[in-house]
């Protein structure tokens, strides 16, 4: 049997997205869009506070503290639109702008490197006209004083008077690594003053429900304690217990 020349035999059809996919260099692709969560499941999460969210996840999923919340304030909740970058590079960081969807949360590997500022006022002006939700980099921004005062969410891990380059390479919807967590293209990125959580979106309902459930019991608790209602603290002893604590006798109990 003869091996077949796919160059030279003109009846072998590779389907175009095959061939864009093993074609298009490694460090210079963009690959497919994901789907967005269902528009209830963002509107749930608008009102969820990130430390119940995180909680309910066992804090595996905390992006960490390295990147901070550098707008006046404002939840972030949106789909991740990944970019992985070389440090100080920002070529394909213009493009994610150009092409991401409303509801998108431009999400950017630049290797928590803070020695050129990946974006400034001017991007994040442009992403935000584009409907983009937020912008998450793994790095540096300028502009800092502009962004302060801006609702838009913007979330860094420093800043930097001195610009990018706009070399490549660069790629957009791969996996990245922000802080502590791994992002996949279409998972849910959460941000409030407390910082990122990254949210499969297959986990958004379970979680959701489970966080609910969690901030109306520390509601209730918030109230008995403001309003001096009697607050149940036997758990500390018996948990001091079980790890062979001794507890002396005559301390005062509230």
């Amino acid at each position: 049997m003869q091996c077949c020349d796919i160059r030279r035999d003109a009846t072998i059809h590779t389907p175009l997205i095959y061939r864009l996919k093993i074609m298009a260099p490694i460090g210079f692709r963009i690959l497919p869009f994901p789907p967005q969560p269902a528009a209830k499941i963002i509107a749930a999460l608008r009102k969820i506070a990130t430390a119940h969210l995180s909680d309910n996840m066992h804090r595996l999923h905390a992006v960490g503290p390295d990147l901070w919340p550098c707008h006046r304030g404002g939840k972030l909740v949106g789909t991740a639109l990944t970019v992985k970058v070389s440090p100080g590079d920002n070529l394909m960081v213009h493009k994610a702008i150009d092409i991401a969807r409303p509801g998108d949360v431009i999400v950017v590997d630049a290797g928590g490197i803070n020695t050129q500022a990946i974006i400034g006022e001017i991007m994040a002006s442009l992403a935000e006209r584009n409907g983009v939700a937020g912008l998450v980099i793994d790095g540096a921004i300028r502009d800092a004083d502009a962004l302060a005062l801006s609702s838009f969410p913007v979330y860094a891990s420093g800043v930097t008077h001195r610009g990018p380059y706009k070399n490549g390479p660069g790629e957009i919807n791969v996996p990245v690594v922000i802080g502590d967590a791994v992002v996949n293209p279409g998972d849910i990125i959460i941000g409030d003053d407390d910082g990122l959580l990254v949210l499969p979106q297959s986990l958004a309902e379970e979680t959701i429900a489970l966080a609910l459930v969690q901030a109306k019991q520390e509601a209730a608790l918030l109230k008995a304690i403001r309003g001096k209602g009697k607050v149940d603290r036997s758990w500390v002893d018996i948990t001091l217990r079980a790890k062979g604590c001794l507890i002396p006798p005559k301390l005062r109990r509230r």
